[in-house]
C-alpha cells in the first residue's frame, strides 16, 4: 500500500472504503492509522483528500505519548476534537505541532485480526462543536467497514515508509467550456497556477511559468516544491498546509532566487487548490504577508526549511514543537533517535554524530548517515586533536559551520579526506554554561547556512543538550537501579535431584525497569526444597531494596525449618519490625519429592496452576491468607497439600501476568491454564517464554513479571 494513487480499474478496498468514509461523514479528508506489532510506533499507510507530502509531519507517532490517536486505540473510544482551542486544552502537546484550525474525529478500527489501528476524519472549521447522534454512527460504520477490508487481507498490512493517496469520491461540477475558461486565464497578466488534491500543478499559465522562471511543461504533474526547489521552505509549507486545513485564503512573500519576490495567495477548496502569483511590491518588507492576510500559522517541525525570509513566528513555532517532542525523551537513545528523525529532516540534513567527552576523548553515542569505518576513526580521538572541530566543539563550546569541502579544508585540511560529505555544522551542546556534547550536521551537497538557520540551531541546540543532561542522569539512575535488582535476584537456581525447574524475571516494558518481584529455590534437604515467588508493592529502588530483604528473610526461616505458614508469619513479623509501610504478597510451596506432595501457603498471591501428567491443568484452589507487611494482627496462612507426581507441573507467577485494568483476572489466569495444558512436553526454559507470549503477545506490560516453573521428573 504504498502507491500514489493505484493503477486505474485495479481493486482497491481500503481506498475505496477510506474515500466513502470521508464521504459518508461529510469530512473533507481522512487516514487510516495502524499500529506497529511491537505497539511502539503509529504509521499512516493510507490518506485521502490531502496531499501526501503536505501530511509528512504526522506519518509516523509515538505510541507511548498522549494524543487523540494514541488515547482512540488505547481506550478502545472515538476522540472528538471540535477546534484548536480543544486540542490545545486536552492535548496541549500535540497542538504545539498542529496549529491549524481544524476539527477531527478518531475513531478506534477495533478488534482487527492483524493488529489494531484508527480512522481519522477530519473538517474544516466553522462546522458544529459537537458530532450528532447520525455522525457518530457514520463514523462507527466507516471504521467498521475499514476494519473488514483489513481483516479480509491474507497478510498483515505492512506500515509503508510512505502513505499512499487516495482520491476522494466527489461528485465533479458540471464543466463550462474548457477551452473558453484556459484562453480567459491565459489573457490574465497574474501567474495562476491549478493544484489537484495530491498537491500536483495540474496547469499553468504563461504568466506563472514567466514568474517562476520555468516551462509550464517542466511544471505539470510535479508538486511546487519538487520543480521550484527554492519552494521547499518551511514558509510555503505553512501556508500550504493553513489553506489545506482551513479552507482560507493564505498569502505569503517567497524568493525566487537570485533576489525575485513574489506574492503568493494560496485559495483552496475540495476540488484543490489555485495559486495566484504577481510581483512584490518594493515597500514590502520580505516575509511580510499581503493585507488582508489570515492570522499567522506556524509550521510544523518535520518541514524542510530554507530560512531565508522564513516568518520569525515560524521559527519560533519549530523551536516549541522540537521542545515538546524533547520534553518525552528519557534515555539517551531517546534523544538520539528523535535528533535522527526530526531533526535532521527538518533542515534538510543527510548525517548527524552526536558525541560527548569522556577522560579527554570523544565519545559518540549516536550517528546517522555514516559509514561505521568514519565513526570508528572518530570514536576515542582526543578531544584536543585538529582533526575535525568537534574537539573544539567539545573543549570550548564553539559553535563552527563550512559550506563546503572547501571551506573545511581550509582550517582542517584532513577532514574532507574522511568523509563524503560537503557541508557541516558543528554545534555545542551546552547546558548550565558547560560544553556536555556536540551535535554535527552534515549535507550529501554544499550548503550555505544562512543567518535564519544559525538563529534556530544555536538555541535547538542548548535544548538537545539540556534533555541530554537528563537523559544520561536517567539512564544512570536506571543501569544503578537495573545493577540492584540483579543483585537480589538469584543469578542462579540451585540444582535440586529430581527437579527440573526454569524461571523468568521481566521488568515492566517502561519506566525504570525495576520492582519489587522475586523467585527464589532454596535446597533444604536431599529430598525436599521450598520454591518462593512474590510481589512487593512499588516500582523503584526502594522496592527492589524490600524485596532483597523479604527473599533474605524467607530464605532463613525456610533453612531454620519452619512449616510453610511459619516461614510467612514470621516474615510478616520481619516486615513489622522494618516499619517498610509497604505490603508484600508472596506464595510458599515446600516440595516433598520422596513423599511426592507439595505444601502451598499464600500470602494474598495468585492462585499457581498445576498441570497434572495427563495434560488436565488448572488453578489450584487455595485459600490465601493477608498479605505480608499489612499489618493485621496475628495473620494465620491456611495450607494447602497436593499430590506432585512426577512429570506434574507447578506454575508460580506474579499478578503482572495476568492482571490489566478493566480486565478479569480470573479469566486470564484460566486462559493461561489452558495453554499450559495444550503447551505439550516442551522443554521447561521454552515452556516458560511460552506461556509469556501467550499473555503478553506484544511484549509490552505495565507490570513487572516473574515466572517459576517446577517440574519433577521420574527420576526423583
Amino acid at each position: 500500500m504504498t502507491g500514489s494513487g493505484g493503477s486505474p480499474g485495479a481493486a482497491d478496498p481500503l481506498g475505496e472504503s477510506l474515500a466513502a468514509a470521508v464521504r459518508r461523514t461529510g469530512a473533507r479528508s481522512g487516514g487510516v492509522y495502524l499500529l506497529d506489532p511491537a505497539e511502539t510506533t503509529l504509521g499512516l499507510i493510507a490518506l485521502c483528500g490531502v496531499p501526501v507530502d503536505a501530511f509528512a509531519p504526522w506519518w509516523r507517532a509515538p505510541f507511548s505519548v498522549h494524543g487523540p490517536s494514541q488515547d482512540a486505540i488505547r481506550n478502545e473510544r472515538l476522540v472528538w476534537v471540535s477546534s484548536l482551542e480543544e486540542l490545545a486544552r486536552c492535548y496541549p502537546r500535540v497542538a504545539a505541532g498542529i496549529p491549524y484550525q481544524l476539527a477531527f474525529a478518531v475513531h478506534p478500527l477495533g478488534e482487527i485480526r492483524h493488529g489494531r489501528g484508527a480512522l481519522l476524519l477530519m473538517w474544516a472549521p466553522g462546522r458544529s462543536p459537537r458530532l450528532s447522534r447520525r455522525e457518530r454512527g457514520n463514523i462507527a460504520f466507516s471504521a467498521r467497514r475499514i476494519a473488514r477490508v483489513l481483516d479480509a487481507e491474507a497478510r498483515p498490512p505492512a506500515i509503508p515508509d510512505r502513505p499512499r493517496f487516495v482520491r476522494p469520491s466527489r461528485h465533479a461540477p458540471v464543466p463550462q467550456s474548457g477551452r473558453a475558461a484556459a484562453e480567459m486565464v491565459e489573457r490574465l497578466p497574474i501567474g495562476t497556477l491549478a493544484l489537484d488534491l495530491g498537491g500536483c500543478v495540474a496547469y499553468v499559465n504563461a504568466a506563472a511559468a514567466d514568474l517562476l522562471g520555468r516551462p509550464a511543461e517542466h511544471l505539470l504533474g510535479t508538486q511546487p516544491w519538487q520543480s521550484l526547489t527554492w519552494l521547499d521552505d518551511i514558509a510555503y509549507m505553512d501556508a500550504y498546509r493553513t489553506a489545506m486545513s482551513s479552507r482560507e485564503p493564505v498569502a505569503l512573500t517567497v524568493v525566487r532566487p537570485p533576489d525575485q519576490r513574489l506574492d503568493l495567495r494560496l485559495h483552496t477548496d475540495d476540488s484543490g487548490t489555485s495559486v495566484l502569483i504577481s510581483p512584490d511590491p518594493a515597500s514590502r518588507p520580505l516575509g511580510a504577508r499581503p493585507t488582508p492576510a489570515p492570522e499567522p500559522v506556524p509550521g510544523p517541525a518535520d518541514a524542510q526549511p530554507a530560512l531565508t525570509g522564513a516568518p520569525s513566528h515560524s521559527r519560533i513555532h519549530l523551536l516549541m514543537a522540537l521542545a515538546a517532542a524533547l520534553t518525552d525523551t528519557l534515555g539517551v537513545q531517546d534523544v538520539v533517535d528523535l535528533v535522527a528523525e526530526r531533526i535532521l529532516p527538518a533542515f534538510g540534513a543527510h548525517g548527524m554524530i552526536m558525541s560527548t567527552a569522556d577522560a579527554g576523548r570523544i565519545q559518540i553515542i549516536g550517528h546517522r548517515g555514516y559509514d561505521p569505518a568514519v565513526i570508528e576513526q572518530f570514536d576515542g580521538m582526543p578531544t584536543d586533536a585538529d582533526l575535525t572541530p568537534a574537539g573544539r566543539a567539545l573543549t570550548f563550546g564553539a559553535s563552527s559551520f563550512f559550506a563546503d569541502r572547501g571551506e573545511l579544508s581550509r582550517f582542517y585540511p584532513r577532514a574532507p579526506q574522511i568523509t563524503d560529505k560537503h557541508a557541516w555544522a558543528f554545534l555545542p551542546l551546552l547546558s548550565s554554561g558547560r560544553p556536555i556534547g556536540c551535535l554535527l550536521l552534515a549535507y550529501n551537497e554544499p550548503h550555505a547556512f544562512t543567518a535564519g538557520e544559525r538563529s534556530i540551531l544555536t538555541p535547538l541546540a542548548g535544548l538537545i543538550a539540556q534533555a541530554l543532561d537528563r537523559a544520561r542522569l536517567y539512564d544512570a539512575k536506571h543501569n544503578l537501579a537495573h545493577a540492584l535488582q540483579q543483585t537480589l535476584l538469584p543469578h542462579a537456581l540451585p540444582t535440586v535431584t529430581g527437579l527440573d525447574v526454569a524461571a523468568r524475571y521481566l521488568p515492566a516494558s517502561h519506566g525504570m525497569d525495576i520492582g519489587g518481584d522475586f523467585y527464589d529455590l532454596i535446597r533444604l534437604t536431599d529430598t525436599t526444597a521450598a520454591a518462593v515467588i512474590g510481589d512487593v508493592q512499588g516500582h523503584d529502588i526502594t522496592a527492589a531494596a524490600l524485596m532483597g530483604q523479604v527473599r533474605m528473610a524467607v530464605h532463613s526461616h525456610a533453612t531454620a525449618g519452619a512449616a510453610p505458614d511459619q516461614v510467612l508469619a514470621r516474615t510478616d513479623r520481619d516486615l513489622a519490625d522494618l516499619n517498610a509501610s509497604r505490603f508484600v504478597s508472596c506464595l510458599y510451596a515446600h516440595l516433598d519429592l520422596g513423599r511426592r506432595q507439595v505444601t502451598l501457603a499464600s500470602a494474598g498471591h495468585p492462585p499457581p496452576l498445576v498441570r497434572h501428567p495427563d495434560k488436565r491443568s488448572h488453578p489450584v484452589d487455595i485459600r490465601p491468607g493477608p498479605p505480608l507487611g499489612i499489618g493485621v494482627g496475628t495473620p494465620v496462612y491456611p495450607l494447602t497439600t497436593l499430590s506432585l507426581a512426577p512429570e506434574t507441573l507447578l506454575a508460580l507467577y506474579t499478578d503482572g501476568l495476568v492482571e490489566d485494568p478493566g480486565t478479569d483476572m480470573s479469566r486470564t489466569i484460566a486462559s493461561l491454564a489452558h495453554h499450559l495444558g495444550r503447551a505439550g512436553d516442551l522443554p521447561l526454559h521454552q515452556l516458560v517464554d511460552s506461556l509469556v507470549r501467550h499473555i503478553r503477545p506484544t511484549g509490552r506490560h505495565t507490570d513487572d513479571i516473574a515466572l517459576f516453573l517446577l517440574r519433577p521428573h521420574r527420576a526423583a
